[in-house]
């Protein structure tokens, strides 16, 4: 099998400004559309489940997520990250792959079991051992992803997304339709999974065979243990919750706190990590030059802060209309919990945003000692919050991740060379903005006679994209400027100036 591109990094500026714009657009658009065709299927397909079918879908999650640390993506970072690639240390990193994912599979059907046992519910173990089948598309993924991402080439993993995710959208109210409960929330998945990896190995045209002959990969491995490192640190700050909660409370309690967690996450979770993978590739081609990295980890924090603390906080005051407008009466009982996890949101956003930057400049010991601090921060939260249920969950976030994002920052500044008041000036207009927002909204919401759901969030949302534009417009008009510049709008506008 022959290999379709070089792993060449060189390049001027102005072709690196370029394809980064493209880069960003082509990653953000594709996992716009993927989601809005995703969610059109994802929350059908909750107003059919019930909340014990995702209590018991969170249950899966913990292992899951476990054996996902092991899959050897941080393997992969390493042919991302290095200046200079050749064949012979893609075909070890695949080779390393399909032997630690085979390997998992396994290891998971054999010890499903035992996860079934520890949350006392026995058709956790049918679960997990269907969803072993998903390791097995891990290493048809990630290489082709990591050789399109050093290359900064996001419009092919942009077409494999947007396929794999109409097939997961027809699949997923086909099964609920069906009658299936909780197997819809695998099976769905799963076609996404197997869809993907076709698609990228198809697509991303980087066809080797693999070698499990390792010798001279210490490279490779060093960089990658030390992102594993950190990904387990990781683990352990965003597992403990349904790991300490499993045992604790009910599969229909879990069910409304994983979906409140849900809708919480849904820009931290699906957009944010899309931006970050363009990043990481980018920060890893400044060749180490801190005050070039510094200047675009503050350009990158000023426009996801202009979407992620209005969305959240407009999340939080809009909880009640939205939940009974998108997922219907039955879910009432996650408002107060999302409307605590809404306000945690943003600090979750900021913290998650370093490590690309820090990994790039050859620090990933940074993200380990950040995760470290989440992993006992978190934990303790959750075990003194399980007691009050799924509300006392979401306030152990809103305790919680303010701490964890101040370490964060503290650590990770003195890496990237960006002076603290540099960073309070990238947030500030997004801050300003969403709480003359939030304080808008909510005075209408206090204001407004008694309405149907739907005409409650409608007006609620015009209220508050009204005073965020608004504020924006009279405190920070450059953002908009900026915003255009990203998306391209001002070299086009400029080109037909000139045409």
């Amino acid at each position: 099998m022959v290999m379709g591109k070089d792993f060449s990094m060189a390049d001027d500026d102005s072709n690196m400004t370029a394809r980064v714009r493209r880069a960003v657009l082509w990653r953000s658009g594709s996992q716009i559309a993927a989601q809005l065709v995703t969610w059109s299927s994802t929350f059908f397909v909750i107003r059919m489940l019930s909340p014990s079918d995702y209590g018991l879908f969170a249950m899966t999650q913990v292992v899951l997520s476990l054996m996902n640390l092991l899959n050897g993506y941080s393997f992969t970072g390493a042919l991302v990250q290095a200046k200079e690639i050749d064949r012979g240390q893609v075909r070890q990193v695949l080779g390393m792959l399909i032997l630690l994912n085979f390997s998992l599979a396994a290891l998971q059907f054999l010890s499903a079991p035992l996860a079934a046992a520890y949350f006392r519910t026995p058709i956790v173990a049918d679960l997990l051992r269907v969803q072993a089948l998903f390791y097995l598309t891990t290493p048809f993924i990630m290489v082709p992803q990591a050789l399109l991402s050093r290359g900064i080439d996001f419009r092919s993993q942009a077409r494999a997304n947007i396929i794999a995710a109409l097939l997961s959208a027809i699949v997923a109210p086909s099964c609920a339709l069906a009658g299936l409960g909780v197997w819809t929330l695998v099976l769905a998945p799963l076609t996404l999974y197997y869809a993907r990896a076709i698609c990228l190995f198809v697509m991303g045209r980087w066809w080797v065979w693999p070698s499990f002959r390792f010798k001279g990969a210490g490279p490779v491995f060093g960089f990658g243990m030390a992102i594993l490192v950190s990904e387990l640190l990781w683990f352990v700050q965003t597992q403990a919750d349904i790991f300490i909660a499993g045992r604790s409370l009910s599969a229909h309690a879990i069910g409304i706190y994983t979906t409140s967690l849900f809708l919480s996450q849904i820009l931290v979770n699906k957009f944010v990590p899309a931006i970050n993978e363009v990043a990481f590739p980018t920060y890893s081609r400044m060749d180490g030059d801190r005050a070039k990295v510094a200047a675009g980890f503050a350009k990158s924090v000023r426009i996801i802060m202009l979407v992620a603390i209005p969305f959240s906080l407009g999340l939080s005051v809009a909880a009640e209309p939205l939940i009974l407008t998108v997922l219907g009466p039955k879910w009432v009982e996650t408002v107060p919990v999302v409307r605590i996890l809404g306000c945690a949101m943003p600090f979750v956003t900021l913290q998650i945003l370093y490590a690309p930057a820090t990994n790039a400049l050859g620090r990933p010991s940074i993200a380990a000692a950040i995760s470290g601090t989440g992993a006992i921060i978190m934990p303790i939260s959750y075990l003194f919050a399980v007691r009050y249920g799924a509300v006392g969950m979401a306030y152990a976030w809103l305790t919680g991740f303010p701490l964890l994002t101040l370490v964060a920052t503290i650590l990770s500044l003195r890496v990237i060379a960006l002076r603290p008041g540099a960073l309070l000036a990238a947030l500030a207009p997004a801050l300003g903005g969403g709480l003359i927002m939030t304080a808008a909204v909510t005075g209408v919401d206090h204001l407004l006679a008694p309405l149907p759901p739907l005409p409650h969030l409608m007006i609620l949302v015009v209220t508050g994209a009204a005073s965020y534009a608004a504020t924006l417009l009279l405190t920070a008009r450059q953002v908009f400027s900026e915003l255009a510049s990203v998306a391209g709008l001002r070299g086009r506008r400029a080109a037909a100036a000139a045409a």
